[in-house]
């Protein structure tokens, strides 16, 4: 795998490293750690108790007197590597030595206190970098200001003849010099009479640059304190069983089978749960909640099932919808084309799976609430925190781990919810964990979506007209987030609304059907599923009008320089074009996510037996401007394994109202062996625009995949999971 502007060869895949010993076993080691990685530091324990420092310039920066520097962050770290990014911005800025830099969560208790002084607290939609960015280099700049501010005074001089680097502020004159720790405690006193400006990209000189992560050797040496790994004194542990079908009630539970079970502390009964507390293990509450056998209220949805969804769905295309764009007139474009083409493309629900399971660890007492917890948004969860327990959000505390993964999942609330509500019984600490079952069959899943294309093109191939008519459900009425039923909802029609295809008669419309189960943000909301579509009709009708698929898309991109460099990328380093054997095809897609372009080649081979591998996926990134290439390019790595796990095997199949699917043994991922070679080539562009780099290249990779084996084997893939669809040559 390669990064094409990567300049450090020290990576994710090279901590592990594996060899034949002379005995001929295996040798698995880790990997010796480059200078960089020992740079700027962070705990194994990513939240500090303790909210304030001694030596604070701010509440962002704290200089001490032997000059280390602690920097807080107010985002989220679950592997998309802001916890480094967004420092390293503070430190061009701040012209401190990054060897210097220890990095903690800011506290979103002490952002209640002091007029949310962190601002959004949130890690989701890819907006860690790109909308902190500007703020994180104001604070950098802000803090540099005031520590030049007050060596100018005391050296009586005019701070304009004073400059700042490395940790050290110099006179330029006399060369005399201050270190930043003996400049700290003055800085913090100083108030400038307005806030400096802040630098350009071309006026950076410590970004961008590749760092491996700061969080890196704590998860790789397994010190890294996730929600799971939470210990409170008198602890207790919880598990739990929800009504398997969303919106049911629990009618009934024997709790007699447990009489007289060591170890159990107590059975718990929810609106639409039924909880089993334990000491001394999560395993002991988790057997004895099997031998439970709950009666539920499973209403009218436990006669639901997924093949009645889905007709349901494709029967409402024909129903009035809401209008997301309408360029020129569609339906005069129809009646004058020389072909037309029709197709419907079918993506199911799915589960966010993160492989650490859902969990809450937490303490209430009459006064205050800890909380520990792996949360995407702390600031959420602290006052999700309040409304459950009826405190006060200034008497929450969130102790915010690392996450176990998220894709949007790590902020519902409803793990915390159910741990406040058994504290509330029991009268103890308590940690709850859901099993991976209870993960998956209890998720927010993304929503099913069907779309309906119908194109109209002219005598030269070219669509000149396309209607794209999506039915599937509400994100925010799920969510809880107000708006107008007269407008379409941006997670509906992303990418399909947002295409950058110049085909002059565009017509986008949705209908927002709801059932019983919840949905939910889902890495790349919308652009997960329509890009798959969208770029799988655009490859028929480049099929079927005998046009080269990557050359249809350059004429329809012409005029947009910067999405040509990621296609023409994309095609180049892929190989588009080269001879390929009997069963092999390359595929191509691409599309805009969080302003970030990217664009895809993958390449599969199918055998006659209809057994698919594949083999490469080339991807072409354009983030506009990065902070660190390296984690750009592992994101882009890991969003292609993500975005390959949900078209290859992702599939939550409701029966009787209820998620089938439980376990890996059911809910696949891409291992090992699925996996295929990525390589990964970054174009940024530049310009005002900051991409985000944690979700845009998840989806092409369905769409790219697909075409692929339409190219081996003449086999169009119009609804997901590929694996429902039978390959072989004899079909």
């Amino acid at each position: 795998m390669q990064g094409t502007l990567i300049a450090s060869t020290f990576s994710r895949r090279h901590f592990i490293l594996t060899a034949v010993s002379a005995a001929g076993g295996l040798l698995v080691g880790i990997a010796a750690v480059p200078d960089e990685a020992r740079a700027a530091t962070i705990s194994k324990q990513p939240w500090n108790d303790n909210d304030h420092a001694p030596h604070e310039i701010d509440a962002w920066i704290a200089i001490d007197p032997d000059d280390s520097i602690l920097i807080r962050y107010q985002r989220t770290e679950m592997g998309q590597g802001s916890m480094t990014a967004l420092p390293m911005i503070i430190t061009e800025e701040l012209q401190c030595d990054w060897s210097k830099v220890r990095i903690e969560y800011a506290s979103a208790n002490r952002s209640v206190r002091e007029n949310r002084v962190y601002g959004d607290m949130f890690s989701h939609g890819s907006m860690s970098v790109r909308q902190s960015q500007k703020k994180m280099q104001q604070v950098g700049a802000s803090a540099r200001e005031r520590l030049i501010a007050a060596a100018a005074t005391r050296w009586h001089v005019a701070a304009a003849e004073c400059v700042a680097a490395q940790s050290v502020v110099t006179h330029r004159p006399s060369g005399r010099k201050l270190r930043y720790g003996q400049l700290a405690a003055d800085a913090a006193k100083v108030k400038l009479a307005a806030e400096p400006a802040i630098k350009t990209p071309a006026q950076f000189t410590f970004i961008p640059r590749s760092i491996p992560r700061v969080d890196l050797v704590h998860k790789t040496d397994g010190s890294a304190k996730f929600g799971m790994d939470a210990q409170v004194p008198d602890m207790v542990f919880a598990s739990i069983n929800a009504c398997p079908v969303r919106g049911g009630k629990l009618k009934s539970v024997d709790e007699s089978v447990l009489f007289g079970t060591p170890g159990i502390v107590g059975v718990v009964k929810l609106e639409n749960a039924v909880a089993v507390v334990a000491t001394g293990t999560f395993w002991r509450a988790k057997r004895a909640l099997s031998r439970l056998q709950p009666e539920w209220d499973v209403g009218a949805a436990g006669g639901v099932d997924s093949g009645q969804l889905s007709a349901q769905f494709r029967g409402a295309l024909t129903e009035p919808m809401v209008t997301a764009r309408n360029d020129g007139n569609v339906d005069q474009a129809f009646s004058g084309a020389v072909r037309t083409f029709e197709a419907i493309y079918e993506t199911p629900y799915l589960s966010h799976s993160p492989m650490e399971p859902m969990n809450a660890t937490v303490n209430l007492q009459p006064e205050r609430l800890d909380v520990w917890v792996g949360t995407q948004d702390a600031e959420l969860a602290l006052h999700a925190a309040a409304r459950f327990s009826g405190l006060k959000p200034e008497q929450v505390h969130i102790h915010n781990a690392f996450l176990g993964g998220g894709f949007g999942r790590r902020d519902a609330n409803d793990d915390i919810a159910q741990a406040i509500a058994i504290a509330k019984v029991i009268k103890r600490p308590v940690k709850l964990i859901w099993t991976r079952e209870e993960d998956t069959r209890q998720d927010r899943f993304r929503p099913h979506a069907v779309v309906g294309f119908k194109a109209a093109v002219g005598a030269d191939g070219m669509p000149t007209a396309w209607s794209m008519r999506v039915v599937t459900s509400s994100i925010f009425k799920s969510v809880g987030i107000p708006f107008p039923a007269d407008r379409a909802e941006p997670p509906a029609v992303d990418t399909l609304e947002s295409n950058g295809y110049e085909v002059p008669n565009t017509r986008v419309e949705v209908l927002l059907k709801n059932t019983h189960l919840p949905v939910w943000f889902y890495r790349a909301p919308g652009g997960n599923q329509h890009v798959f579509a969208l770029e799988g009709f655009l490859d028929e009708i480049a099929s079927a009008s005998g046009i080269d698929p990557y050359q249809m898309r350059r004429r329809l991109l012409k005029g947009k320089p910067d999405w040509l460099k990621v296609l023409d990328t994309a095609a180049e380093k892929g190989d588009w074009g080269k001879p390929l054997p009997v069963g092999t095809g390359r595929g191509i897609a691409i599309c805009s996510f969080t302003d970030t372009l990217c664009a895809q080649v993958a390449e599969v081979t199918v055998k006659p037996d209809g057994h698919l591998k594949v083999n490469r996926v080339t991807v072409a990134l354009d983030t506009r401007h990065m902070v660190n290439p390296q984690t750009v390019v592992e994101q882009a790595e890991g969003s292609v394994i993500f975005g390959l796990s949900a078209a290859l095997y992702g599939k939550i199949t409701i029966k009787d109202g209820a998620a089938v699917e439980g376990n890996f043994d059911t809910y696949r991922m891409v291992r090992l062996a699925d996996a295929p070679r990525i390589d990964v080539h970054l174009v940024p562009s530049g310009g005002d625009i900051w991409g985000g780099a944690g979700e845009p290249a998840v989806p092409p990779v369905a769409a790219a995949v697909a075409n692929a084996i339409f190219a081996a084997t003449g086999k169009r893939i119009r609804t997901l999971p590929i694996v429902d669809t039978d390959l072989s040559r004899s079909t």
